[in-house]
């Protein structure tokens, strides 16, 4: 099916960010007293805004996040980012393709606008995506799995929901597109097939992802 719009998310699909961000962490909220492991880290919160963190730890341990510690996690991972941050191998390939097909393409992802651009600039995504078609949680209030971001994305693009459609490697991610009546496909790279059930289909490296997009 050749779609209106291609709905990118970023961490784990565009920028290879998941084992940085998950190791960074859990090895913070360890040092907070709230001990995590790194497949705890990703299996709880990969996909995940900022916000349902805090709603998670404070759910669990009914203690509070301390008020910096957005702004001390997103130092840690910025930095570590411009040291270690590469593409997902074929993403970039993925892209230029459907920019020469004259498709649709944005990233809507549940990170800030900071970190989307920050993980662009260093991989050179930074060529492909401007800012008009970059989207982020910060956008609507609520991250994934809430169907707004996406929703916002395609309105701001100007495609109707049912021709868009979501790649995604986070379950959150697949039931934020089902929500929003969008096709999702599953990138298995990093997340297990049977852990992102509900999606349309999968695929386990970048050079499948042309023939599922109609290219």
């Amino acid at each position: 099916m050749r779609y209106d719009l291609v709905i990118f998310d970023n961490d784990g699909v565009l920028v290879d960010s998941e084992p940085i961000s998950n190791t960074l962490l859990a090895g913070y909220l360890t040092e907070l007293g709230h001990p995590t492991t790194y497949a705890e880290s990703v299996r709880d919160y990969m996909g995940s805004a900022m916000h349902r963190i805090h709603d998670l730890v404070e759910e669990r341990s009914g203690q509070r996040l301390p008020a910096e510690f957005d702004e001390t996690f997103h130092g840690r991972v910025f930095a570590a980012f411009r040291d270690e941050l590469e593409a997902v191998p074929g993403a970039a390939d993925v892209v230029k393709r459907l920019a020469e097909a004259g498709v649709p393409y944005c990233v809507a992802s549940s990170g800030s606008h900071e970190r989307i651009r920050v993980g662009h600039r260093k991989t050179g995504l930074d060529a492909w995506f401007r800012d008009e078609i970059v989207f982020s949680a910060e956008d609507v209030g609520r991250g994934k799995p809430a169907p707004d971001l996406f929703l916002h994305a395609a309105a701001r693009m100007g495609a109707a929901p049912e021709r868009c459609v979501v790649v995604e490697d986070s379950l959150l991610g697949v039931q934020a597109a089902q929500a929003a009546g969008m096709d999702v496909y599953g990138f298995t790279a990093m997340t297990p097939q049977e852990k992102l059930t509900g999606a349309n289909g999968h695929f386990g490296t970048m050079d499948e992802l042309p023939a599922i997009l109609g290219l």
